[in-house]
C-alpha cells in the first residue's frame, strides 16, 4: 500500500494521467518514499474502498460523499486529504477516481510555481476529471488564489498582454473535483481550506489493522506469512501502512536469500535486526539521539543543535526525521529549555535514570 499504506524549488511541471478502470531516504522506517519505491508499492495498492484496509470514519464518510454525487450524476465536492506520510492520501486520491470511474490528473504543489502552469492543467481537464494536488500546501500564492477561483466557479482567468495594457479573459471550466492532500493542514490558508466540501484527516494504524495490510500484501507478493511474524512486522511499523509493507518485503528478501522462503517469526526477526530496526520500529538514528541524550548529557534538557552535533547529523534531520516519532511514543520531550529524555528512553535503552536534581543540567 503506497501512499497507503518533497520537490525542490526548480522542478518543473509535471502530471500523469491515469485512464478510467475498465525526497530519498534509505531508513527502513521513515515515512518518504522515493520514485523506486512507489512504483514498488503501486502493485499492492487498494483498487476500491471496501479494499482499503483501516481508517473507517473516514471510509464511511467518503463513500456517502461518492454515492451521493454518483447518484445525482454531477462531480462530488472537491476532497482535502490530511495527515502524516504513508497513510494512504494517494491510494485514496485514486480510488476517488475509480470509484467515480473518471480519469485522474496527478501532480503536486511543489510543481507548480506560476499561475500559468496551473491554468494550463485546469483548462486541459475534461468533465468529471479528479485533480490530485498532492502536497498542496506549497503551492505557489498566485496559483493557490487562481486555484480559489477554479474551485468555486469551474473558471480561469488568462490574462493577456503586459502592464496597463492587460486584460483578463474569462474561461469557462467543465465541472470537475480537486482532491488535496497535505501532511500540514497548518500551513493551508483559510480561503483555500474552506472551498474543500469534504475534509479527513487519517490516523496512524493499529496493529492489528496494519496486521491485515501485511496479509493482504503478502497474499500480492506470494509469499507465505505467519501470523506471529505478521504481527511482529506490525508492531515495528510506527503505525504506518508504508513503513510495513517496506519491512514485509525486506522480510521475504532474507527468508529468499538466508531462509526458506517462508515469512516466519524467526526470519522476520532475523531480517529486521539485519536492518537494525528494533522491537519498537526505531533505526540507528533514532537510538543514536536517545543514546545521546541519556549519556552524554544525562537526560536534558539539552538544544537541538547540540544534541545534532553528538549524533553526527544536521539539526533539521534530528527534528524532521527522528524527533516526530521519539516524541509520539513518550520517549523525548520538548521543553522550553531543550530536548529532554521521558522515562521510557531510559527504559528502552535499559540504562537507569539519574536520581532528580543529579542531571547534567539539573
Amino acid at each position: 500500500m503506497a501512499d497507503a499504506y518533497g520537490a525542490d524549488d526548480h522542478e518543473e511541471l509535471t502530471t500523469e494521467r491515469i485512464p478510467a478502470p475498465g525526497g530519498d531516504d534509505p531508513s527502513l522506517v521513515r515515512s518518504a518514499a522515493d520514485d523506486l519505491e512507489r512504483a514498488a508499492e503501486a502493485a499492492l495498492r487498494p483498487r476500491r474502498l471496501e479494499e482499503f484496509v483501516g481508517q473507517r470514519v473516514v471510509r464511511e464518510q467518503l463513500s456517502l460523499v461518492l454515492q451521493a454525487a454518483l447518484g445525482r450524476g454531477r462531480a462530488p465536492d472537491h476532497v482535502l486529504l490530511s495527515g502524516p506520510p504513508g497513510l494512504g492520501k494517494t491510494t485514496l486520491a485514486m480510488i476517488i477516481a475509480a470509484e467515480l470511474g473518471a480519469p485522474l490528473r496527478v501532480t503536486s504543489g511543489p510543481a507548480i510555481q506560476h499561475a500559468g502552469d496551473l491554468a494550463a492543467v485546469l483548462s486541459s481537464l475534461d468533465e468529471g476529471e479528479v485533480l490530485f494536488l498532492d502536497e498542496i500546501h506549497r503551492l505557489a500564492r498566485p496559483a493557490e488564489e487562481l486555484l480559489y477561483v477554479a474551485m468555486e466557479d469551474f473558471r480561469v482567468d488568462v490574462v493577456v498582454g503586459k502592464g496597463a495594457g492587460a486584460s483578463a479573459i474569462p474561461l469557462s471550466l467543465p465541472p470537475f473535483t480537486v482532491v488535496g492532500a497535505t501532511t500540514r493542514a497548518g500551513l493551508l490558508p483559510a480561503p483555500l481550506r474552506d472551498r474543500f466540501g469534504f475534509t479527513g484527516h487519517l490516523d496512524f494504524y493499529s496493529s492489528e489493522e496494519l496486521e491485515r495490510v501485511l496479509v493482504r500484501s503478502a497474499g500480492l507478493l506470494g509469499v507465505p506469512l505467519a501470523a506471529d511474524a505478521a504481527a511482529e512486522i506490525a508492531g515495528r511499523s510506527r503505525g504506518t501502512p508504508r513503513i510495513a509493507n517496506r519491512l514485509l518485503r525486506r522480510v521475504r528478501d532474507w527468508a529468499q536469500v538466508r531462509g526458506d522462503g517462508t515469512l516466519s517469526l524467526a526470519a522476520a526477526r532475523a531480517a529486521l535486526e539485519v536492518y537494525e530496526v528494533d522491537a519498537l520500529g526505531l533505526d540507528r538514528l533514532d537510538r543514536a539521539v536517545l543514546t545521546a541524550l541519556c549519556t552524554r548529557f544525562g537526560g536534558g534538557p539539552v538544544g537541538l543543535t547540540t544534541l545534532a552535533v553528538a549524533v553526527g547529523e544536521e539539526p533539521e534531520t534530528v527534528e524532521t526525521v527522528a524527533e516526530p516519532f521519539l516524541v509520539r511514543e513518550g520517549l523525548v520531550g520538548r521543553t522550553p529549555r531543550g530536548r529532554v529524555a521521558m522515562p521510557g528512553a531510559w527504559a528502552h535503552l535499559g540504562l537507569t535514570p539519574p536520581a532528580a536534581g543529579n542531571t547534567l543540567f539539573g
